[in-house]
Order: structure tokens, then C-alpha cells, then sequence
């Protein structure tokens, strides 16, 4: 594993927080939370789960009165847990739709084997939920807690709003659910989601028993002062009807599927105007750098097919493949899982517009660069993109890369490529800085050049730089 993970959300867990020592992953809990995994830890399933990798392995720390962690922020914590670390933290709104709903999928399988074991998860919601590549690992220890008589589930309106909601809308409305989650960490509202559907959605499985009767049975609730689990508990509520619910919703889950077979990018390898001899110069140019040296973490922009994230994967601990358009990035998705790649994790990210840091005061969900540097980013086949269709300038974007530390393998494609040619087809011409003797200058003042070559057809070079701080 190449980077600590943070917890996502924990400055709102009142009964544990997460913090890092010497490299390690280290969560304080206090006496609530200590009985929680007193509990836990002697479960069968837990301990099964960590064995898969569905659980993150994690350990209790003895004894805590010699620990240098016992003290934190003037905390006093109960127990301390050291967790395994995860290569990198992402977040929901930047993954495809097939990663969400194995996620939920998760989510839901752990939500049943601890009911089993008189135990639930009180938190249900993806930030929860990490990736080793293609293997989702739940991280949050302290969302597991024991069952009380007469309860509901509390994690589930979270998993509707963060987990079912969202799928629903891509799935049923084939609209993107990750503006949405980015827009609200808290996800989409019961009653909102009720709005979105029309008539003929209701006759869809899920729909009317989670959107629409929740969303009835909120507003109900809302005029009034009643106590709803204590209703429950009134009303004989026990633990077979939550198991039933979990059932019910694991088999629709389970259905769910996106139906797109066309965006912008997915047919973009076809349409390439590169011969075989060319892709093959090209993979082998990638292939000399990244068997270089060994890396630690490799950012692949405009990724598409991942083919260039797969050579790097070979001589890298981690590699992200990150591409603008969703349906490219489900397919990776998909191949990886099908791979069983443990070393790439496909992610939705637009570098003219990436994700900030949100969350209370800008710490909760952080920005990309934050939550992992790269030592070596492949940017192929993209510059044009970024100058050309994003209206980005070319030095600003050299900097920002040089910003990263990072050594960099970049293709600049020239003017009398018929890619660029197309995309200035219809624009007036206002990009100067699209030239070839300007990109050398800015990368040659940001970088240290180390190598170059120029594919066949002379209209693309690929270049091969170090940065300064490495050099």
C-alpha cells in the first residue's frame, strides 16, 4: 500500500477520529465506541471479512497506557486501532456508475452477515467505502455496532439518499449522479428524488417503496411529534424486517444497470489517427519510462481505454486512470474488476474543472493533488484538449503539472494533425500558445528534459521530462 488513508467524514464521528502517526493510520475511540469493538472484534464475520479484504485489517493497539497515542487534541481515547492503509482516498462523485453499485453491493453484504451476528451498521454511505483497484474495502470500524431490540436500521436513509437514489437516477433517467454528489455530500433527499420520477417510474422496482413512500412517510412525520422508533418498537418492529429489507434491496441493487453505449470518448480509440506501427512506438516509449525506475504513484489523464495505465501498472505500486467522460471509465471499470487488477483504480476527473476540497471547512473531502502527489503523471493525447477545447492556456497547464513535483510523459500533437485541425475547424484561431516551439520553452523552464521522439507521422512527439525537484 503506498499512502495513509484519511476518514472521510470523521470530524462528525462524536466517538472516534482518525489520525496518522509516523506513517500509520491510527483511530482513537472512546468508551462508547471501545464497547462497540469489544464487541465486534470476537465476531466470526468480522474477522472472515478482514481475511477477504471486504473489511480494512485492523488491529487494537496494547497496551494503551504506554501508547504515545493515548493523548490526542486533548482527547482522551479509550482504545486505539492502527489500520492498513489505502493506496488512494476517492470519493463517490468521482466513481462510475458500476463501482457505486458494487460499493452499495458491499455495503449491503455487511449490513446482512453482522444482523446475523446481532450487529448493524449504523452509517451506510460510500465516503465509507475504499478501493484496492477493483476490491471495495469498507474502512469505517467504528459504523459497526450491536443491534438494539426494537430498532430500525439508522443507516438506511443514507444508503437511499448516497447509495440507491443515485443509482436510480442513472440507471432509470440515465442522468449523472455525480454532479449530484458533488453538489451534496449528504446526497439527493427522499422528496427530491420523488420529484425526479415521472409516473412510469413508479411501475420500476424500488421505486415506490424507497423514494415515494419514504418520502411520504418523512413529511408525515415532519407535522408532527411523534417518536418514530419508539412507534416501532410499539408496533413490534424486530430484526427479521430489517434482514428482509436488506434482502429486497440487495436483489435490486443487484439488477440495476446503465444502459449508455455512446458518449463522446468511447469510440475515440477507433477513430485515432495512429497506425499500428505507431501505437506500438508509443507503447514502447511509455514502457522504457515507466521500467525506469519503480513508482510509487501513477496519475494517467484522459486514460480512456486504460492501455497506457496498464503499462504503467506493471513497474508502479498504484496507478489512477482518470478520463472526463463516464462511460469510458465504467468499461475500464468493468475490465479491471473482470482483471481482477489490484493496482488501478479508474476515476471520473476533469483537469479544467476537478473536484475542491468540500466538506466543513474544506477538510472533509479533499482535492485530488491533496490526497496523493503523483511521482510520474502520463498525459497523452491531451494537451490539445485542455488548451484547445477547455480554453485552458498552455503555460498555465505546464505549471500546474510542475506544480505536482512530478516527473511527466507528455505528447504535444501539432497543428497539421487532423485532430487538432478538427477541433479548430470550427473556432476562430485564438490559440497562439498552441505551438510546438512555445510548449518546448515552458516545459524546458519547468522541467528537465530527458527525452523525446517523434511518432511517424511527424505531426505528434512524445517527450519524457523530469522535474526539478527530482533532477
Amino acid at each position: 500500500m503506498v499512502a495513509s488513508h484519511s476518514e472521510p467524514g470523521s470530524f462528525r464521528d462524536r466517538t472516534s477520529r482518525v489520525f496518522y502517526q509516523d506513517g500509520a493510520v491510527l483511530r482513537g475511540l472512546d468508551a462508547h465506541a471501545a464497547q462497540e469493538w469489544e464487541a465486534l472484534k470476537t465476531k466470526p464475520f468480522f474477522r472472515q471479512c478482514m481475511a477477504e479484504g471486504k473489511i480494512v485489517h485492523t488491529e487494537q493497539l496494547e497496551p494503551l497506557s504506554s501508547s504515545p497515542y493515548a493523548r490526542r487534541d486533548d482527547e482522551q481515547w479509550i482504545a486505539i486501532l492502527k489500520h492498513q492503509t489505502i493506496p488512494f482516498i476517492s470519493y463517490p462523485y468521482e466513481w462510475p456508475f458500476s463501482l457505486l453499485q458494487d460499493a452499495a453491493l458491499l455495503t449491503l453484504e455487511l449490513q446482512a452477515v453482522a444482523l446475523r451476528a446481532d450487529m448493524t451498521l449504523k452509517d451506510a454511505t460510500p465516503f465509507n467505502v475504499q478501493w484496492s483497484g477493483s476490491q471495495p474495502v469498507f474502512i469505517d470500524i467504528p459504523s459497526f455496532e450491536r443491534l438494539r431490540p426494537g430498532e430500525p436500521w439508522v443507516g438506511y436513509r443514507q444508503f437511499c439518499q448516497l447509495f440507491l437514489y443515485p443509482l436510480f437516477l442513472q440507471a432509470y433517467k440515465n442522468l449523472p449522479f455525480q454532479p449530484w454528489l458533488r453538489g451534496s455530500l449528504e446526497g439527493i433527499e427522499p422528496a427530491q428524488c420523488a420529484q425526479l420520477m415521472s409516473l412510469r417510474d413508479m411501475l420500476r422496482p424500488g421505486v415506490l417503496s424507497h423514494v415515494v413512500l419514504q418520502a411520504k412517510a418523512e413529511a408525515s412525520y415532519a407535522r408532527t411529534e411523534r417518536n418514530l422508533k419508539q412507534d416501532l418498537r410499539q408496533a413490534g418492529f424486530h430484526k427479521a424486517l430489517i434482514q428482509a429489507n436488506v434482502s429486497r434491496l440487495q436483489k435490486q441493487v443487484a439488477k440495476l444497470s446503465w444502459r449508455q453505449t455512446r458518449s463522446t470518448w468511447s469510440g475515440y480509440t477507433d477513430a485515432l489517427p495512429y497506425t499500428d506501427s505507431e501505437i506500438a512506438q508509443k507503447a514502447g516509449f511509455v514502457r522504457r519510462v515507466t521500467h525506469s525506475q519503480r513508482w510509487n504513484l501513477v496519475w494517467d489523464l484522459g486514460c480512456n481505454t486504460g492501455t497506457f495505465s496498464r503499462i504503467a501498472a506493471e513497474n508502479a505500486e498504484y496507478v489512477l486512470a482518470m478520463d472526463i467522460d463516464a462511460l469510458v471509465i465504467e468499461r475500464l471499470y468493468c475490465a479491471l474488476k473482470t482483471e481482477q487488477s489490484r493496482n488501478i483504480l479508474p476515476l471520473i476527473s476533469n483537469v479544467a474543472d476537478p473536484a475542491p476540497n468540500l466538506g466543513w471547512r474544506g477538510l472533509e473531502r479533499k482535492a485530488l493533488a491533496e490526497r496523493g502527489r503523483p511521482d510520474l503523471t502520463l498525459c497523452l493525447a491531451l494537451l490539445h484538449h485542455v488548451v484547445i477545447s477547455a480554453h485552458i492556456p498552455l503555460g498555465e497547464f505546464i505549471s500546474w503539472l510542475a506544480s505536482l513535483g512530478t516527473a511527466l510523459v507528455i505528447e504535444f500533437v501539432t497543428r497539421d494533425d487532423p485532430m487538432v485541425q478538427t477541433l479548430l475547424r470550427h473556432k476562430a484561431d485564438h490559440y497562439a500558445d498552441y505551438d510546438l516551439a512555445y510548449f518546448e520553452r515552458c516545459l524546458a523552464d519547468a522541467f528537465e528534459i530527458d527525452k523525446q521522439e517523434t511518432l511517424e507521422s511527424g505531426t505528434r512527439v512524445l517527450y519524457y521530462a523530469r522535474s526539478r525537484r527530482q533532477a
